[in-house]
């Protein structure tokens, strides 16, 4: 089968199309025929080589998501039929015409959702769901800052806090504040010019957040920590800025009864990526069948330019998510 490939960690130019074995089944898989696949950031670092030869999965293969039909079952499977049309995250491998899928960590497309729409959903929103449901625990009126709300999973963020009932607070450059508004964000604030712990601040009266969500760290830690309200809980999904040291005002943790949580979907063991997904469907399956949530897809690449792919979520700027369709 087709897939892409590359000999040597380097820039986008390294990647080009190949010819690789087909992967082999197991009782409790699915082989599905790939008909789009998710473009993220930990691709990008992955094939410059900050993960060394780890892949933190089944394949060394890139592609973490994929969207397409069943054309196999594993002889346990015994609820998902040929034919089946599924979006899937997979341990590597999403970037080839057939990728092998465990079975639980795949979810059926919604009926009217096309593959390339299906593809930009499950890494963005399994992982917006753990974060804002599992791990901030958000409720009807509670009030959440969402960092880097343009993004795939920041979008993605907004939308489920949105949808379970609070109020969102959200950071963007100022050409996505509409975009990142039409999404559900209350209030957006242009991350270069404004100061989002004084905006936070003052739109709160001063009592701050019930939850931060961030995916930048580095000198943003501190300003997320003072910016919640006693109790108050920060997830820290990524670290966008690079900095993987930064101060922590312990005396305002303790002080105000904080929590800092990590959570990152790539290095987790599978039982607790199976208990991801199952999280994920039960909440976000039946708001993408009432269209309360939707896929945002920036821009979609045929699989042989996964270079300009990579280009341009290096680019950054985009609103959503970058797919390759098969």
């Amino acid at each position: 089968m087709r897939a892409i490939v590359y000999e040597e960690f380097g820039a986008a130019e390294v990647l080009h199309v190949a010819e690789v074995p087909v992967p082999h089944i197991r009782p409790t898989d699915l082989l599905v025929k790939v008909a789009a696949a998710g473009v993220n950031r930990a691709d990008l670092l992955q094939r410059t080589g900050f993960y060394g030869a780890q892949h933190f999965g089944e394949s060394p293969l890139l592609g973490l998501e994929v969207a397409g039909e069943v054309i196999a079952v594993g002889d346990a499977v015994t609820d998902v039929e040929i034919g089946a049309r599924v979006m899937a995250i997979v341990g590597g491998g999403g970037y080839g015409e057939i990728a092998r899928v465990d079975r639980a960590m795949a979810a059926p497309i919604p009926e009217s959702m096309p593959f390339h729409e299906a593809a930009a959903v499950m890494e963005s929103f399994v992982t917006a769901v753990e974060a804002v449901s599992n791990l901030a625990q958000i409720n009807t009126g509670q009030k959440v800052l969402v960092h880097s709300a343009a993004g795939g999973i920041g979008s993605a963020a907004v939308q489920v806090a949105h949808s379970l009932g609070a109020v969102v607070y959200a950071t963007a450059s100022a050409s996505r504040h509409d975009d990142v508004l039409s999404i559900g964000a209350d209030v957006v604030i242009d991350y270069r010019t404004g100061d989002f712990e004084a905006e936070i601040a003052a739109r709160t009266g001063g009592t701050g957040v019930d939850a931060v969500i961030d995916f930048v760290g580095g000198d943003y830690l501190a300003k997320n920590l003072r910016s919640l309200r006693p109790g108050g809980v920060l997830v820290q999904v990524g670290i966008l800025s690079g900095q993987n040291d930064a101060v922590i005002p312990l005396n305002l943790v303790l002080h105000n009864h904080l929590r800092l949580v990590g959570t990152v979907m790539k290095s987790r063991r599978a039982a607790e990526k199976r208990a991801m997904v199952q999280r994920f469907a039960a909440l976000a399956l039946p708001l993408f069948a009432a269209g309360r949530l939707r896929p945002l897809i920036d821009h979609v690449f045929p699989l042989a330019e996964a270079a300009d792919a990579h280009r341009r979520v290096e680019a950054g700027g985009g609103f959503g998510k970058i797919v390759l369709t098969l």
